[in-house]
């Protein structure tokens, strides 16, 4: 797609030296109109000779049928042609994708005001592209909802690439500059919290799963599960183990946390080892995921041979008793508000020379 703009000292060139026939008609997408008191058909221009060159194109899907100045947002864009200044117009409004800037140079596309059509689609963004590469817009990010799902091809085609999805949408984007790519990768990390309740029975909380591999035939387990978008570690152990349990709690501390790759659709997988304290004994089984769950004496539970034969249970076992007796402290929370973002941010730690300190678990 050449540039979109109108060159109005081009067009009288045009006529003045009287080279209509050179025009080279284009029946993509209407009929020629009026557009701003010049009749323009929908074409492509070209001057040689006088001019080195100079072109304008005119094509639009609905542009010109019903046109004033005051339907466009107008920007300008200057050139030299020989030695002469030459300034013209974009109409943002119907020629450009409605978009604002990111922080990063570059733009964000309005999803909301997207075309419906795939073909006035496919025009809007060729020249939608072209605008923002003159502009010096870096990447694209152009996110279509599912009731748009025509127009994932027609991105596709234009150079655009997947970089993930939700239930309503596919994020898609594009990167402008002929250099190494800057934009983020998609969330390469999934979330995953377990809770050690333990009661003042020494009795630990623990549950049998419906759905489990073979090699966990058997196992019971701690309650575990994942975050959810924009939920709190702290506050999402909580929600599971209530969920799986019935058994309400109050978060103490995180005790350690697993790191593992290449878990689910090669993500990696970070796994939260929280301490809580209940409070409530009825236990009320989630029918949907867990079997069985029950209070287990915490003896009984660490001599599990499935815990006994594995370093990784047999390790968090070692940190759960040591925390029991004092030996050992985790990170609590602590929530804070940076100047970076005046967002509020949650922080886990704790520090040995503290002396309001208390690593009693119950």
């Amino acid at each position: 797609m050449e540039l979109k703009f109108i060159d109005f000292k081009s067009m009288s060139m045009c006529k003045s030296v009287g080279m209509e026939g050179l025009m080279k008609f284009s029946s993509s997408f209407l009929d020629s109109k009026l557009m701003f008191g010049v009749n323009v058909a929908p074409s492509f221009c070209s001057h040689r000779g006088l001019l080195t060159k100079a072109s304008y194109s005119s094509t639009s899907y609905d542009a010109t049928r019903s046109v004033s100045k005051k339907n466009f947002l107008e920007d300008t864009y200057s050139y030299k042609i020989n030695g002469t200044n030459h300034t013209s117009l974009y109409f943002r409004d119907k020629w450009v994708l409605d978009a604002s800037d990111d922080e990063y140079g570059g733009v964000l596309v309005n999803a909301e005001r997207l075309p419906s059509d795939p073909d006035k689609f496919t025009f809007v963004l060729r020249a939608s592209l072209s605008h923002w590469k003159v502009k010096g817009k870096k990447g694209v990010w152009l996110k279509l909802p599912l009731e748009k799902c025509d127009l994932v091809p027609v991105a596709v085609k234009e150079g655009f690439q997947y970089h993930h999805a939700e239930r309503g949408y596919v994020m898609m984007t594009y990167w402008i500059p002929e250099e190494p790519c800057m934009l983020p990768s998609n969330a390469s990390h999934q979330v995953g919290v377990g809770g050690f309740v333990i009661n003042d029975k020494n009795e630990v909380l623990v549950v049998q799963e419906k759905h489990f591999t073979p090699a966990l035939s058997g196992l019971w387990k701690i309650p575990t599960g994942f975050i959810h978008e924009s939920e709190e570690i702290f506050t999402g152990i909580v929600r599971e183990v209530q969920e799986e349990t019935g058994i309400d709690t109050e978060f103490v501390e995180v005790m350690a946390f697993r790191h593992v790759h290449d878990v689910a659709f090669q993500k990696s997988d970070l796994f939260f080892i929280c301490l809580l304290r209940p409070l409530s004994k009825q236990i009320m089984v989630d029918d949907l995921e867990i079997q069985d769950a029950k209070w287990m004496p915490l003896v009984e539970f660490v001599e599990q041979p499935l815990i006994q034969e594995d370093d990784m249970f047999k390790k968090i076992i070692d940190i759960f008793i040591a925390r029991l007796g004092k030996r050992y402290c985790g990170l609590s929370v602590h929530q804070l508000v940076s100047k970076f973002d005046d967002k509020l941010s949650t922080l886990y730690f704790n520090t040995v020379d503290d002396p309001n300190l208390n690593c009693q678990a119950s």
